[in-house]
Parts: C-alpha cells; sequence; structure tokens
C-alpha cells in the first residue's frame, strides 16, 4: 500500500480513544466529518500496512461491515493507520453477525496463508502459503509460537510437550477444511455493533485456513451469544471433532499470550498440551 502523505495537525481535531490496543488511537475531526487513526513509531509502519491490506480483503467479500481503510503513512515521527469512524455501541442481533461471519468464510482462497506475513498484536505471524492444512498449523501456527516461546527462555516440560504435539498434528487435523477467508483474531474486543445494529469486526489478522480458527478464538475470551454459533451452524454446520479442533486452535492463542505477556498462560499452556497429546493417543 502507498502511503496517503502526511497529516497536517492544523487541519483536524483530535480526542483520544480507546481501541488502539498496542498503539495510540485518536478520533479526528474535520468539518462534521469524523476519522479514526492509530500511530505507533515509524518503524512499524509495515504492520499498518498489513492490516490495511487485511481489512480490504474483508471489506471486498461484503459479507460483514469492517472500518474502511483510507490509507496509512508517515507523519513526523509516527508510523499511522487511518480509518472509517464507526460509531460503536449498538445493540445488534446476533443471529444476524452469526449468519455474516459464515458467509464471510464461504470466501476462499487457493492455498492456506496470506500472500504476506502479517501480525498477531504485536507477533509477527508467518503466512506461507501452504496446500497442506496440517502443514500449514505445523510451520506457521503451532511450530511459530513453540519457537518463539523457545527463544524467550520456555524450555524444559513446555517445549518438550509442545514438540510432541506438533508431530501429532495430523493426526488431530484429519478432515479437509476450505482455505476460508479469516479475520484471524476473532475475540469480543475485535467485534462490535454500530449505531444501527449491524456487526462489524475490526483489528484483524488476516489469512486462509480453516473457518474453526475464527469460531475457537471468538469462544476463548468470555465467547459470543449462544445464538451467534446457533446461526452460523445453522448457515454452515461443522463438521465432526470441531471441540478437540477447538483446543488446539486456541492453543496458538495462549501460546502467543505467553510470548506476549509472560508466565500466567504457561500452566494454561500445559494443559491444552497434555489434553491433545491424550486425545492424539
Amino acid at each position: 500500500m502507498e502511503p496517503c502523505g502526511e497529516i497536517s495537525e492544523g487541519e483536524i481535531l483530535s480526542e483520544p480513544v480507546s481501541g488502539g490496543c498496542i498503539n495510540q488511537a485518536f478520533r479526528l475531526s474535520r468539518g462534521d466529518r469524523r476519522y479514526f487513526v492509530k500511530l505507533n513509531r515509524a518503524d512499524r509502519l509495515a504492520m499498518f500496512e498489513e492490516e490495511a491490506d487485511g481489512l480490504e480483503a474483508l471489506s471486498a467479500a461484503g459479507a460483514i461491515r469492517t472500518p474502511a481503510n483510507l490509507g496509512c503513512g508517515i507523519a513526523g515521527h509516527n508510523a499511522y493507520l487511518l480509518l472509517e469512524y464507526i460509531d460503536l455501541g449498538g445493540q445488534g442481533d446476533p443471529v444476524q453477525a452469526g449468519r455474516q461471519l459464515a458467509a464471510l468464510h464461504r470466501h476462499s482462497g487457493k492455498h492456506f496463508g496470506w500472500h504476506r506475513d502479517n501480525t498477531l498484536g504485536s507477533t509477527p505471524q508467518p503466512n506461507t502459503p501452504n496446500s497442506a492444512w496440517p502443514r500449514f498449523w505445523q510451520q506457521c501456527r503451532l511450530g511459530h509460537q513453540l519457537d518463539l516461546a523457545a527463544s524467550r527462555g520456555e524450555s524444559g516440560k513446555l517445549q518438550e510437550r509442545g514438540r510432541r504435539l506438533l508431530e501429532s498434528v495430523p493426526l488431530l487435523l484429519e478432515h479437509t477444511p476450505p482455505p476460508s477467508l479469516l479475520h484471524g483474531d476473532l475475540w469480543s474486543g475485535n467485534f462490535a455493533y454500530d449505531r444501527e445494529g449491524a456487526p462489524v469486526i475490526f483489528d484483524p489478522a488476516v489469512y486462509h485456513g480453516d473457518r474453526e480458527t475464527d469460531l475457537a478464538m471468538s469462544e476463548l475470551f468470555g465467547g459470543f451469544p449462544t445464538a451467534f454459533y446457533a446461526a452460523y451452524k445453522e448457515a454452515w454446520p461443522l463438521p465432526p471433532g470441531y471441540p478437540v479442533r477447538k483446543q488446539l486452535y486456541n492453543l496458538y492463542h495462549i501460546l502467543n499470550h505467553l510470548n506476549l505477556f509472560g508466565g500466567g498462560y504457561r500452566q494454561q499452556a500445559l494443559s491444552l498440551i497434555e489434553q491433545l497429546l491424550a486425545e492424539s493417543g
């Protein structure tokens, strides 16, 4: 993506808002128009370019609303991502949201992965295309997080049991999912309704993969309403074995939290690994 030029501070009014997570976030006003902007260090521009690329892919699918990408670039000493401002906080229908997520997942690619690497939060996320889903999950997801954990000093039982589980991934992923277009980081903090009640998703880590990974992530931190999952499964039923695969897919996110935030997630990761090893025999 080409930078859209520098933002002139003299032309806008800015107000800090929540929602930037690892970034600073502001609502910008110019006359009666409003925008949402994220700021970070100038050397983080690639991260914003990757996010903009993912938002454009989700928007092009036309299944569920996302903030429109208005450009990214360098302003002073900061990298920025400029987005459509959406007034969130409305009350919406989880049935509509579940159906729209299923419609998004109907959009599929030729391979698992993505045409570029991106980030999950601030963690690099490799997306090397692969025709085999179990191999992609071994190399670009579970193996990647175990390697990051090792580089941060996590050794012993976590690595020993984790590497054993890595070898068992093909036994746990025997189904043949299509390479669905995924949000990639779909938890309740990255989902809301606009003031008219339309579902909105944002802050993606987009790639093509098993659609169940989005559903699994959505259940990890509190979950969505029961009606959401019922509507999704009515629109596109899940194949047998999802409860076990859900644990494997969420292990990726638990390991990512271990790598980002430290040892508080170590026992949760180990427990999941042991459960999955028992399932794989």
